[in-house]
């Protein structure tokens, strides 16, 4: 019998995806559970795993081609039946070793219309060298060849790290092409890190680099740009003094006893205590719909992430229930995750409102745009020192600006601006974040 392996659906709204790459060949034995692919999709790249056993029959859809519908065929696998397996065990009991192995070695035709045993391979089949999906993936970005490695994980499995070690030594390395390499005619290309640039000289004598749109980042101008032409933001910006936060920070991470490999970030206490506020002002953990204005069940807050296929929320789910610690630590796994290209859809999809933090990177303020269907989105800015009057006397404090966007027709100024005197009452005396 002859089985259809489908291009899955892997998420809410997700109608395409794109063949990473094959992790098995034609003619392979597969059993339940093995990996056939990796899978990429707008948000993420997941693994495609086998639900059958048998042998991969038949490849539809090559790695690195376009996109395929959710629903299309991309393999066949034939199943080998019970009564198959009898027939084969009879005719191995009959025959020598060496002839059983012959006979029971299923054949395929390659590309090239050759014939080849499942033992054996032709000499231009490459070598299946195992590697992480984010390994992988970094590594075409970096254009490193991961059969040149030695990979540092379980069983000799190449990781990030290794291709990141290897980019490091290799930098410098003459041949290396470039972005900006010279421009002999009208349009030229270069590969650098993976990325393919076109320079067009055109436009004066200044080359034009041009690098391919992913799936994620086509979806993230998509909804974004609907977004902004669709929903009425406005905008609603208040300073708060950060100096309790820091020296609650620095006493806990500092106490003894602590786990000093998981540090308390200032983005955990802005996601613990965005929760608590969320959870005081419940109209702004809404979305809206033509027909009504729905209130969410549960406090679920969405982080912003930079990846390096772009922006991606990974949500901390439950967050009013959990303490910081607990917080911190979702964080961390959320982040990582997403960095790899490895959150599952359940991790990313929904959310009751968004944070962004931009305060790492020295951004004073800025207004975020909102992250549909949800109705609101906070933007952090950096903690630094300014002038302030504190009982009518000028002294320097340390202070952060946090931007509210929100969506207009679910959420009125009045609750925004409530929601937003809560949060930062809670970030200037965090003892009520205890209570």
């Amino acid at each position: 019998m002859t089985i259809k392996v489908l291009m899955p659906a892997v998420g809410a709204g997700t109608s395409h995806g794109k063949i990473v790459q094959w992790l098995k060949k034609e003619g392979d034995r597969v059993a339940v559970g093995d990996i056939l692919a990796e899978i990429e999709t707008d948000k993420a790249v997941i693994e495609l795993e086998s639900f059958d056993e048998g042998t991969l029959q038949n490849i539809v859809a090559d790695a690195g081609g376009g996109e395929v519908a959710v629903g299309e065929v991309i393999a066949l696998i034939r199943s080998l039946s019970s009564e198959d397996s009898m027939q084969q065990e009879s005719v191995t009991s009959k025959q020598s070793p060496n002839e059983a192995v012959k006979r029971i070695q299923p054949q395929h035709e390659t590309d090239k219309g050759r014939q080849t045993q499942m033992g054996s391979k032709p000499a231009d089949w490459p070598e299946r060298h195992f590697a992480s999906p984010s390994a992988r993936r970094l590594a075409r970005q970096m254009d490193i060849d991961i059969s040149t490695l030695r990979g540092s994980g379980p069983r000799g499995r190449v990781v990030r790290v290794d291709i990141e070690n290897a980019a490091g030594a290799a930098r410098g390395v003459p041949g290396e092409a470039t972005p900006s390499a010279p421009v002999g005619s009208a349009a030229s290309t270069a590969t650098t890190h993976g990325r393919t640039y076109m320079a067009d000289a055109s436009r004066g004598n200044a080359p034009v680099q041009r690098i391919a749109n992913s799936a994620m980042r086509k979806t993230i101008a998509r909804r974004l740009q609907q977004s902004k032409q669709q929903i009425p933001h406005f905008y609603l910006t208040v300073d708060c003094h950060m100096d309790a936060v820091l020296e609650m920070r620095a006493q806990l991470n500092n106490q003894p006893g602590a786990d000093q490999s998981l540090k308390i970030t200032i983005n955990d206490i802005l996601v613990y205590a965005t929760a608590r506020a969320m959870a005081s002002v419940p109209d702004v953990n809404v979305r809206w719909t033509d027909e009504a204005i729905e209130r969410n069940g549960t406090v679920d807050v969405s982080v912003a992430v930079s990846t390096e296929s772009g922006l991606i929320t990974p949500i901390v789910r439950d967050a009013q229930l959990k303490g910081l610690r607990t917080i911190s630590r979702d964080l961390s796994k959320l982040v990582h995750k997403a960095r790899s290209g490895r959150l599952a859809p359940a991790e990313y999809e929904g959310g009751g409102l968004t944070v962004s933090n931009l305060g790492t990177h020295g951004i004073k303020a800025f207004s975020a745009i909102i992250n549909p269907p949800q109705a609101a989105i906070l933007a952090f800015g950096a903690v630094e020192k300014r002038p302030i009057v504190l009982d009518n006397a000028l002294s320097v404090g340390s202070l952060m600006t946090m931007t509210l966007s929100a969506d207009h027709r679910a959420i009125d100024g009045a609750v925004g601006a409530r929601f937003l005197a809560e949060l930062k009452a809670s970030i200037e005396r965090p003892y009520r974040l205890l209570l």
